[in-house]
């Protein structure tokens, strides 16, 4: 059984990933570096022999899993998931077909920043949950992006995979949360990486770059739990400590809340579906299992009022 914290990072053989991996191990973890690209993978370890590199599809369930396993059963513990694969994917989404139907638009980015994500999540919780794993707090990264918030007219498909994740991230950090594990977004902006240009970095302002050494701080920060305070002041700790989308625009750090629910009745309606008090719902029904409790929900587009049943720990139309 292997003493040291055992880390995967997808993507982890150049930028971001890499510069994560680097400190990692420099801190005594033991990391493991997936990514596709074999020969940026073998100078990634011939400069920093102590990691280790498995060439990797993250688009593949097969392939990705499978590296999963090798890695569990050879440590047999897993600490820390950084889910940071990406690609930017500069398709032009806009072109005019020459001919009609139009042929398949290339949505890899979507494949990529989003599938997978989801997919490394997922076999992520898995081995978390091994029972053999002794993790104490397990931990899982997301790359998301600025694009998460902001639109971003030239690339609508790296825009929506990112904004995806977001979402999939915020949904899944309760349910993981009472599994044991924490999970978080990083939102980062413009990092000089291999997902950009020469060309396209030299167009920005060096002050609207964000440092690669901002994005690493933050994920082991993340890692670490505990108390974390933004740029802005904002402080979490405890249990408030998960769940975060944590934007990074140079060297500042900032927590993003959800948006503001629009209304008080659609704020009932999401908090009353919520995985927190259907929970809830469903152990007074054990108190009390001959009684089906009926519950008004406010119809948000009329603003008159329906009965729900909640049966089952489910909300059923009553007819």
């Amino acid at each position: 059984m292997a003493a040291r914290k055992v880390a995967i990072i997808t993507g982890g053989a150049s930028g971001m990933g890499l510069a994560t991996a680097i400190s990692l191990s420099a801190a005594g973890w033991k990391v493991h570096v997936l990514d596709l690209n074999k020969s940026a993978g073998a100078e990634a370890t011939r400069q920093n022999p102590d990691l280790i590199f498995t060439q990797t599809d993250v688009n593949s369930y097969k392939c990705l899993s499978s590296a999963f396993d090798r890695i569990f059963i050879s440590e047999g513990r897993l600490d820390f998931v950084f889910a940071n694969a990406g690609i930017l994917g500069l398709d032009n989404f806009y072109d005019k077909a020459d001919s009609l139907p139009p042929p398949e638009p290339r949505q890899l980015s979507i494949d990529i920043n989003l599938k997978a994500v989801v997919t490394t999540s997922y076999l992520a919780r898995q081995y978390f949950l091994a029972s053999d794993n002794p993790c104490q707090d397990p931990v899982i990264v997301i790359t998301a992006s600025i694009a998460s918030f902001y639109a971003q007219e030239f690339n609508p498909l790296y825009t929506a995979s990112k904004a995806g994740v977001l979402g999939f991230m915020r949904s899944v950090a309760y349910p993981f949360f009472n599994d044991g594990i924490r999970i978080h977004a990083i939102c980062p902006g413009t990092i000089r990486t291999n997902l950009l240009t020469n060309q396209m970095m030299n167009s920005f302002p060096d002050e609207h770059l964000t440092p690669v050494e901002a994005v690493v701080s933050t994920v082991e920060c993340l890692i670490k739990g505990g108390s974390f305070t933004d740029s802005t002041g904002k402080h979490v700790s405890g249990a408030d400590n998960c769940g975060l989308a944590v934007e990074i625009f140079g060297p500042s750090i900032f927590f993003r809340d959800q948006i503001e629910y629009s209304s008080n009745g659609l704020r009932e309606l999401c908090e009353a579906a919520s995985l927190k008090n259907q929970e809830a719902n469903l152990a007074r029904n054990r108190s009390c299992p001959s009684k089906i409790r009926r519950r008004k929900l406010r119809d948000i587009t009329t603003g008159s009022s329906k009965n729900m049943v909640i049966k089952d720990n489910r909300f059923v139309a009553k007819l």
